[in-house]
């Protein structure tokens, strides 16, 4: 990936790599592939869940140490135009890399809740790293791990196939993502 603008003494270079940096840490720099030369940044897009907030601790219930349950998700702000919502969750703190614990895409866009343990009626499920077409709760082997609940609008339908993985998913996406939220949840086993 080339940095944009030129280069002409080190501190040129080293102020535009900073504001580069910043750019894309708030989101209006896009990156190639999901994310692709059409995402908006859409503050209005928002994925949250009664159950914990944003960075804070995910309820053992929603765990592999209680019912393994999904956790109940709030969506709101969903630009117009949307056709489809997807939702990615995983884990990069996983020791062997990430883990993907939930694929879903086709959630209907008018979709303002996924209730505890449910699929919108319409979604689809994908494989997760454990091979189920389902949810898989945190389960660290050890220490914290943060899971990622990533939330995309898409201008189109995907109509993807019951084997389809966290990378068919992204490849799919190339090209049709319009808005993306997230929201972090931590877990500790105890």
């Amino acid at each position: 990936m080339s940095i944009p603008g030129k280069w002409h003494d080190r501190d040129g270079a080293v102020k535009k790599w900073v504001t580069w940096l910043a750019l894309l840490a708030l989101g209006l720099f896009p990156l190639p592939g999901v994310l692709g030369k059409e995402v908006r940044k859409m503050d209005g897009l928002k994925i949250s869940s009664p159950q914990f907030a944003h960075n804070e601790s995910i309820p053992a219930k929603y765990t592999c140490d209680g019912a393994d349950a999904s956790p109940p998700l709030k969506i709101e702000g969903v630009p117009g135009g949307t056709k489809a919502l997807a939702l990615v969750v995983d884990d990069p703190d996983a020791p062997a890399g990430t883990w993907v614990h939930w694929v879903v895409w086709d959630i209907p866009p008018e979709t303002g809740e996924i209730r505890e343990n449910s699929v919108p009626a319409g979604a689809s499920q994908g494989k997760n790293d454990w091979g189920r077409n389902s949810y898989g709760g945190p389960c660290p082997p050890s220490g914290s791990h943060r899971y990622f609940f990533k939330l995309y609008a898409l201008d189109a339908t995907l109509n993807l196939g019951a084997d389809t993985t966290k990378k068919g998913l992204e490849k799919a996406m190339e090209g049709h993502v319009i808005a993306r939220a997230e929201l972090i949840g931590v877990y500790k086993r105890r």
